[in-house]
């Protein structure tokens, strides 16, 4: 079996039931998924639903004892890794029986596969089945099954109303269930660095290399620029940890939380990870190979390789390759688009629908998020009319049995969700009601409803759905299967995205404009003493970004040349913008001066 990935594309994490179960659905056919484990309730109960389809033996995991969370993960990736392999295994053992199945693993790759090739050329040829099994053990690969874990999501545990030790916070415990899984893949860090939980990292063998650089547990961050990468991955290094692949998202153009950067804009990003990867690799392995020698640890042969990928707005076939091509990258993260295929997400009819008939003006950055990040969110999702439901009734706020996001010691030792009844109630009581605490809404529940509806859990709990598309949906209107949507992404299939959809770069840079607007505003009423330094680094960078965009745009010859005209009209439309904004900024900065 090879180890190498078939395609340039996966699929990212979405929210945490929309690819709980993605690596079920298409793993076999090689495309790398991602796995939430912030919800071990959801992955307790699709452990059940799928031990049943495939007649396993099934013990309920209770949250009776200390490690209950950890050991549910253990269990569920265990029983996953399990179904996957099985059904890999029939491509070379049941060839003949399996024959159309083998032919949709190659169908999904893009023409220039060199394995599709050869695969197309044996077929076409006299062969037997015996051989061509021998050809496909040798040849195809699984795709990778990741989990995801927020390192910020790391809430205190209590058992028997006593604090437990720090290993049994939340994304301790997940990481723990991953880490004692039978996974060969990668784990992927979002939120930023949590240097406690890095150190918990070095507690488990399979995050180390044997001689010849294997590491059956990689490490991949979620990162938005260049600097948290050098930050986070020598910090790392310093304790024996090579990060494998550096994963860069977008800071607005993207689903789920958004994490804004101080106005870096994508392309820029891009280009500096492309012009410093050498010189990221050399660097941190320096500080790597002296941690593992001062540890006595087995040190590789030869210097580690790193992955550097992309995701977060992309829509076209043209703009896939272009990333890959112009910025040397190993893949791209189609996320998105993938909830319009139900082959793939677990999503319920009533939301898909939603989603598919989502203009732009339904899709926001909200404020929905008991993290207080913001949060790309769809409008009047069955969750949304819920709450609105229970603040007419007088009740706002949710029962919160999860507690994932109880990280808000303001009304109880062990941790209140600001989205929570308890919590909503009180400050109601304090400061009147207001959106800024109504606004609020349970995630843990929302995320995980549409599981509820398409498995029939049998549950009272609310089946309101929260999804958290990235703005890209607007330009996406059908269900899809999964071929069509390899096929758009390889391909550029007419009418599966909408013809006067922006570019990629320039739709990002338009959100930026109006968060550095939004942010104005934000500053003329709330005026700090870092309000002047940040606003300026704001502005400069966007400025560089928009240069850097004129110049790329000129230099690539007729790629993009359909998008052109709108492109130059869009970055002059947005260089006169942030000269008008510049000129708010000097005013506010000359009268908080005086």
């Amino acid at each position: 079996m090879s180890s190498l990935s078939p395609h340039t594309f996966h699929i990212p994490v979405m929210g945490t039931a929309f690819t709980a179960d993605a690596p079920l659905k298409v793993a076999h056919y090689g495309i790398n998924t991602v796995i939430a484990l912030a919800d071990d309730v959801l992955l307790e109960r699709l452990r059940k639903y799928y031990s049943e389809m495939y007649n396993f033996s099934y013990y309920e995991i209770k949250n009776n004892t200390k490690d209950y969370r950890a050991e549910r993960i253990t269990s569920y990736l265990n029983m996953v890794n399990k179904i996957v392999l099985s059904k890999f295994e029939k491509f070379t053992s049941s060839t003949k029986e399996v024959f159309e199945e083998v032919k949709k693993y190659f169908s999904l790759l893009p023409e220039n596969s060199s394995i599709k090739k050869e695969f197309n050329s044996i077929i076409n040829g006299s062969f037997n089945f015996d051989d061509l099994s021998l050809w496909l053990e040798e040849n195809l690969s699984i795709g990778s099954i990741d989990v995801n874990i927020m390192t910020k999501v790391d809430k205190t545990n209590y058992f028997n109303k006593k604090e437990l030790p720090v290993e049994y916070n939340d994304a301790h415990a997940g990481l723990r269930g991953y880490a004692n899984s039978d996974l060969s893949s990668s784990v992927i860090f979002s939120a930023g660095m949590n240097p406690r939980l890095y150190g918990y990292i070095t507690q488990f063998d399979d995050f180390f290399p044997d001689g010849d650089g294997y590491i059956k547990k990689k490490i991949v961050l979620k990162v938005s620029d260049y600097r948290s990468a050098v930050i986070q991955g020598k910090f790392l290094a310093k304790k024996g940890l090579w990060v494998s692949e550096y994963r860069i998202e977008s800071g607005l153009n993207c689903g789920g939380h958004a994490f804004a950067t101080d106005g870096y804009l994508m392309g820029p990003i891009l280009a500096e990870f492309r012009d410093k990867r050498k010189e990221l690799i050399e660097d941190t392995f320096i500080v790597y190979k002296q941690a593992l020698e001062s540890e006595g640890k087995v040190i590789p042969n030869d210097k580690l390789t790193i992955k550097i990928t992309a995701q977060g707005g992309v829509a076209t076939a043209e703009e896939h390759n272009f990333l890959i091509n112009h910025y040397n990258l190993d893949a791209v993260g189609w996320g998105t688009p993938f909830l319009l295929v139900p082959e793939v997400t677990t999503v319920d009819k009533d939301t898909r629908k939603k989603l598919q008939e989502a203009k732009e003006s339904d899709l926001f950055l909200s404020n929905i998020s008991p993290l207080g990040v913001p949060f790309n969110s769809l409008r009047n999702s069955s969750k949304d009319i819920e709450r609105f439901q229970k603040i007419k009734e007088g009740k706002p706020g949710s029962p919160c049995p999860r507690k994932f996001l109880a990280l808000s010691n303001e009304y109880g030792t062990e941790g209140v969700c600001t989205a929570s009844r308890l919590f909503q109630h009180n400050k109601i009581k304090e400061k009147g009601i207001s959106d800024e605490i109504t606004n609020k809404t349970c995630l843990c529940m929302g995320l995980a409803a549409t599981a509820v509806i398409n498995y029939k859990v049998d549950t009272r709990e609310s089946k309101g759905v929260s999804i958290c598309p990235g703005p890209n949906m607007a330009y996406f209107s059908k269900e899809l299967s999964l071929f069509d949507m390899v096929n758009h992404i390889y391909h550029d299939v007419k009418e599966v995205v909408r013809s006067d959809r922006p570019n990629m770069f320039i739709n990002e840079l338009d959100m930026y404009l109006k968060y550095l607007s939004d942010k104005i505003e934000e500053h003329k009423t709330n005026w700090n003493r870092k309000s002047e330094k940040q606003l300026r680094l704001f502005v400069e960078n966007m400025n560089n970004g928009i240069i850097y965009y004129k110049n790329m745009f000129d230099a690539i010859g007729d790629t993009f040349f359909e998008a052109k005209g709108s492109v130059k009209k869009s970055l002059n439309n947005a260089i006169d913008s942030m000269c008008k904004m510049g000129q708010d900024i000097a005013f506010l900065i000359e009268e908080n001066r005086q």
